[in-house]
């Protein structure tokens, strides 16, 4: 079973347990937190999450309010890029030419049914390497 690192704050905690709930399944899932939807600081979330992809080399997703703070506390991280998906699309994307590791959803933005075909997409989609191998080799600081 592979693993699937996830974590949220508050605002998208309610959205976690849903993907949990949908995912368990298929993943071994580290849920990083929280567990509850007390108000909490994102970055408490998401750095641990980005270390743990960092390490384990396996994807991860957070989801909080607008996606922002998750996303820009990720990034922070060598061999992060995280990415802000409201849509299938743009997921897909993020994985064929970004070769995104970390998915960021704005649970104040996309539905419950939203956010399953988001994740679903950004799971299965491959990167696509070619071209784009060579911009994503740019994305590090030196």
């Amino acid at each position: 079973m592979n693993k699937l690192h996830i974590g949220s704050d508050h605002a998208g905690f309610a959205l976690k347990q849903e993907l949990i709930e949908q995912l368990k399944a298929t993943y071994e899932i580290v849920d990083h937190g929280p567990v509850s939807a007390d108000s909490v600081d994102y970055p408490d979330y998401a750095h641990p999450l980005a270390k743990a992809v960092q390490e384990d080399g396996v994807p991860g997703i957070l989801i909080c309010g607008s996606a922002n703070g998750v996303a820009m506390t990720a990034n922070k991280y060598a061999g992060i890029r995280a990415a802000i998906c409201w849509k299938s699309e743009i997921a897909a994307l993020a994985r064929q030419h970004n070769d995104a590791n970390v998915l960021c959803i704005p649970a104040r933005f996309v539905s419950e049914e939203e956010a399953k075909s988001i994740t679903h997409t950004f799971l299965t989609t491959s990167f696509e390497g070619g071209r784009h191998a060579h911009r994503v080799n740019k994305i590090a600081c030196l």
